[in-house]
């Protein structure tokens, strides 16, 4: 039904009475029959003009309720998206299509409400019935975008027929014929439609880029290679272009090309920087390749680093390539150099103090430590690299010192408590390797429970130190019952992990509690994939105290093969067998 009429009339009638912003509403001097009318207007006018959308969606919806058969407050209630959901959306321009069929505007918002919505087969008869009244590119590209969605691709290359009939040949929907051509194995008809395209279109490059991706498909690859040398004589830096050659090229195994092409890329601006970060990741993550190709990656590498200069993600790409490399101190003189860059990257400094480390050079290390502490001194890390760079060098003293003077700057327990379990570790180390006699061995072992302790006490389900702390009461095969109460709080902590399963496991071991370790170091190695020696000689020694020899002396030979130590290994190997117990 329409109401133009009676729109156009309460318009003339109401002009005058409008008024934008504050002021009282003025109530209306017409009959209650026009009220829906006057509602509508209101609403018109608090988008239009005053821009309230909230406010003209409430007077949409009263519209509504004066009268429920006033199709405009519908679509317009739907047109504003002030739904709240998808479903009453496709509702609102439903009913104002069904009270007003002949109205193409409600005709076509209910198809795309539909759209929107995801109902493809409730939306195709509407723009089917759309596409015959009213001929328009956008119509047809939607028809046969639906067919196709609703896999029946013949009839979308139909449709697509039909508009070049009535619009000629339209760039967007001849692209679309094509590609539904080529995916229909109507390879030949979709080629000889981008010639088409081509001889309207000549002086531009995605036409020819598309020709060629479709004599590629025909298996015509020297007309594919002519015809992209062609879209590349128009725009040598054209991005679609250049994609298309590169994946062309790798598909061909082409490879020396293909990173020629990537270098074009490169070059370029309209790859966006992230995208040439991951290609080049991509292209080095197989080391044969990398090998293979090295001075191609070399010059994507350069490439990179001479456009920008700058940006942390290159500086950190190129230095991986120099490691990669085994230009490991040129890698070490790049992040150096980067070091003034704004703003400054404490990644570079990370990597710079890695390296010295790695280079045994810890007074080098140890100086660009307090560089980096200068730079960052709320990051508490460059406190603790000086102790662990005295640790891995073997300067235990120093180490303990180090990690003492951090524990003034530290914010909170748990970060004490981590640093308590450093100290204690380190105590442990000295007490193993710095052998000054059997009291100051002694001395040092107390030491690292005395730190463990300290350390407990600020976190007392610190894992790493409950663990060590077990195993090593284990090892000395003291207060065994304190060492298992500690190993099952870290099992109940953690979730099967093989190296806590193993002290848990040792400790048992030591009590003689033979058959409770046994299907412990048994999942654990399993979960462990039999990498560990440690774990295949437990179990070996498991084995030998339950009297299976034979299994014992299995595992015990793997763990050689493992890389344990071949004179512990021999040492076992020579004990008597142990009676198996009944």
């Amino acid at each position: 039904m329409k109401r133009f009429a009676a729109i156009t009339l309460s318009l003339l009638l109401f002009a005058t009475a409008f008024a934008v912003g504050g002021g009282e509403e003025q109530k209306p001097r017409w009959a209650d029959s026009l009220r829906s009318v006057y509602l509508y207007t209101e609403g018109i006018k608090q988008r239009a003009i005053a821009g309230d959308t909230m406010r003209a969606a409430e007077l949409f919806r009263e519209a509504i309720e004066a009268d429920s058969l006033y199709a405009p407050a519908y679509y317009e209630l739907a047109l504003s998206n002030a739904f709240k959901t998808p479903e009453e959306g496709v509702e609102l321009a439903r009913r104002a299509y069904r009270l007003d069929t002949t109205n193409k505007w409600y005709h076509r918002l209910y198809g795309h409400m539909l759209l929107t919505s995801g109902s493809y087969e409730e939306a195709l008869p509407l723009f089917e019935a759309l596409q015959s009244t009213e001929k328009s590119p956008d119509n047809y590209r939607i028809l046969a975008a639906l067919y196709d969605q609703l896999g029946r691709p013949y009839s979308a290359i139909s449709t697509l027929d039909s508009a070049e009939v009535h619009f000629d040949r339209d760039p967007y929907l001849s692209h679309m014929k094509r590609r539904l051509l080529a995916r229909t194995n109507q390879t030949q008809r979709a080629i000889e439609e981008a010639e088409a395209m081509i001889a309207e279109v000549g002086y531009e490059a995605e036409p020819y880029t598309e020709l060629a991706e479709l004599y590629a498909m025909s298996g015509q690859d020297s007309m594919a290679r002519i015809t992209y040398n062609k879209a590349l004589a128009i725009d040598s830096m054209n991005f679609a272009t250049l994609i298309s050659l590169s994946d062309f090229f790798s598909a061909k195994g082409d490879f020396r090309s293909m990173l020629w092409v990537t270098g074009q890329l490169f070059k370029g601006d309209a790859m966006p920087l992230e995208m040439k970060v991951d290609r080049f990741d991509l292209l080095t993550s197989d080391i044969e390749f990398y090998r293979k190709h090295y001075m191609q990656l070399n010059n994507l590498a350069q490439i990179l680093s001479v456009r920008y200069p700058s940006e942390p993600k290159v500086v950190e790409l190129y230095a991986r390539h120099l490691i990669a490399s085994g230009e490991t101190e040129q890698a070490l003189a790049h992040y150096k150099l980067h070091l003034a860059d704004q703003p400054t990257q404490s990644e570079y400094y990370n990597a710079i103090i890695e390296i010295e480390s790695y280079l045994q050079r810890p007074d080098s290390a140890i100086y660009y430590t307090e560089q980096a502490l200068n730079a960052f001194p709320e990051q508490h890390e460059y406190r603790l690299m000086h102790g662990q760079i005295y640790y891995q060098m073997g300067a235990y003293n120093q180490a303990i010192n180090s990690f003492k003077r951090a524990l003034r700057y530290l914010p909170s327990d748990s970060l004490r408590s981590s640093v308590w379990g450093q100290i204690g570790d380190v105590y442990h180390a000295k007490s193993e390797r710095e052998f000054n006699g059997w009291a100051f061995q002694r001395a040092a072992q107390r030491m690292c429970y005395k730190a463990y302790k300290k350390a407990l006490e600020y976190n007392p389900d610190n894992i790493l130190v409950l663990n060590n702390w077990a195993y090593f009461l284990a090892l000395e095969g003291v207060d065994l019952e304190r060492a298992l109460a500690m190993s099952t709080r870290v099992q109940e902590l953690t979730d099967k992990n093989p190296t806590y399963m193993d002290t848990q496991a040792w400790i048992l071991f030591r009590l003689g509690r033979f058959e409770e370790a046994r299907p412990i170091l048994r999942q654990a190695i399993a979960l462990d994939g039999h990498r560990s020696a440690e774990l295949l000689i437990h179990y070996g020694d498991v084995l030998h105290a339950l009297g299976e020899q034979y299994l014992a002396e299995t595992y015990w030979k793997r763990a050689l093969d493992k890389g344990y130590d071949k004179q512990e290994v021999e040492r076992r190997l020579a004990q008597p067998p142990i009676k198996k117990s009944e």
